[in-house]
């Protein structure tokens, strides 16, 4: 049906017999309200519905699903009311609108680079979860722990207790560390050991105490690698590794552990040596020959 044979149709005619005034404006006002609130009313129980599905498919928590719903809901509005407004018979104000809107979106994109850039980029973080709330993240030369996601910055609590408001964009567009993404986390310490003592003793010693450690797992097991000679030290690193990563069990992990080791290599003599400096040579003077002596009293 078309929008003049609305305009004209049993509502105009209806509200004309009972001399309403304006009846063609107040049909056509009826019209688009009516269909303003179908489409929206099916629309939304639609489109929820497949959203909250596809939403529980990907395993969103509901922080993150609150902007995407209302997104969603945004659209969901102005569908209705392009509808509502081609029912109504609206359609050369409904053009100009686009006509409008469309150089205004030009003029507003040049202006808004950077906010469409961060909100495209939130829209990426959502969808593809490098991180999530509650994630201990390293970026640039920053870190901390993610304490919320928005559309357009991320905000990350830093370890000295600061809060960093974080661009979106900035975070997407470069290198994002996630360390607690998986259940397991390897660790690895390099220990130096003197020329003079005995590798396979320090080894032992080092596996030992890993597996003496309760956070420290057994499977996979602690290894130890001769990964460098130094100047003045055998470099020994240990790899081990932990459950449950967290920036706290790592600290606690690394302090204990290496403490543990320096105690054994201390009970059984074996030297954890510093780089030492030994300087020589001599001093000479050039026309020192008018150089007066000093006396003794």
């Amino acid at each position: 049906m078309s929008p003049t044979a609305l305009q004209t149709g049993p509502v105009a005619e209806t509200l004309d017999s009972a001399s309403v005034p304006y009846a063609n404006v107040v049909a056509d006002l009826a019209i688009f309200v009516a269909s303003f609130l179908a489409v929206y009313l099916v629309g939304r129980a639609v489109v929820g519905a497949l959203l909250g599905r596809a939403l529980g498919a990907r395993g969103l928590d509901e922080h993150a699903r609150r902007p995407l719903r209302k997104l969603v809901n945004f659209g969901v509005v102005f569908l209705a009311v392009t509808v509502a407004f081609g029912l109504a018979g609206f359609g050369s104000f409904l053009q100009a609108l686009a006509t409008v809107g469309a150089a205004a979106t030009l003029a507003i994109g040049f202006a808004l680079q950077d906010v469409i850039r961060n909100f495209v980029a939130g829209i990426f973080i959502f969808t593809d979860r490098p991180f999530r709330i509650g994630d201990w993240i390293e970026w640039n030369d920053n870190a901390g722990v993610v304490e919320d996601i928005s559309l357009r910055v991320t905000r990350v609590r830093t370890f000295d207790n600061e809060l960093l408001t974080v661009p979106n964009g900035e975070l997407m567009g470069g290198t994002i560390k996630n360390p607690v993404d998986a259940e397991q986390l390897r660790l690895k310490f390099v220990f130096g050991i003197g020329y003079d003592d005995d590798i396979d003793a320090a080894t032992e010693i080092i596996v030992e105490e890993a597996e003496a450690h309760e956070t420290i797992l057994t499977d996979p097991g602690p290894t130890v690698r001769l990964v460098e000679l130094g100047d003045s030290s055998v470099g020994l690193q240990s790899r081990v590794w932990i459950g449950d990563p967290s920036r706290a069990a790592l600290l606690r992990v690394r302090s204990e552990y290496v403490q543990a080791v320096k105690e054994r290599f201390d009970a059984a003599g074996i030297d954890i040596p510093y780089p030492n400096r030994t300087i020589g040579g001599g001093l000479e003077l050039a026309n020192a020959e008018g150089v007066v002596e000093p006396t003794n009293n």
